[in-house]
């Protein structure tokens, strides 16, 4: 069932960011339902870039790379970037993600792959920080696009 919004709480940009953000915040990853799986995953991507990085974003979905694997994961991430316009935040996945998690799953077992998987986050990192802030203006627009679809508004 979705959350239930009064149309008058729904005035601008930023009140259905807001509205948006605060289902997206609860959402689970595996929703049945594809426009919220789609809106959680790439929310869940730029919240974890935007707050730590690629470590961090690695740190909190690991459990759910594990689960559906790291090409899932990727392909899923990429369609939804792609899907909202985020070509060149696609472009970093496919260029650093399969790596960043070969290397981040060796230095969890054990083996001293610190400096290479620190080298590849930082030029992650650096890739995703020259975009200047891009994909919050996609998701944006995005979440005006979707709302009504994640939010019963009267």
């Amino acid at each position: 069932m979705k959350p239930i919004m009064s149309r008058r709480d729904l005035v601008d940009k930023e009140d259905i960011w807001n509205a948006v953000v605060s289902v997206l915040s609860d959402c689970d990853l595996d929703s049945k339902d594809p426009v919220v799986n789609e809106a959680c995953v790439v929310f869940q991507y730029y919240s974890e870039l935007e707050s730590g990085g690629h470590e961090s974003l690695l740190n909190w979905f690991e459990s759910y790379i594990k689960e559906i694997s790291i090409d899932s994961y990727i392909k899923k991430l990429i369609d939804t970037l792609e899907k909202i316009g985020a070509h060149d935040y696609a472009i970093i996945v496919k260029n650093y993600s399969q790596e960043m998690w070969s290397l981040y799953v060796a230095l969890k077992n054990g083996e001293n792959k610190e400096d290479a998987f620190y080298g590849v986050i930082e030029k992650a990192d650096e890739q995703y920080h020259k975009l200047n802030q891009k994909l919050e203006n996609l998701l944006e627009t995005y979440f005006m696009r979707i709302y009504t679809e994640l939010l019963e508004v009267v």
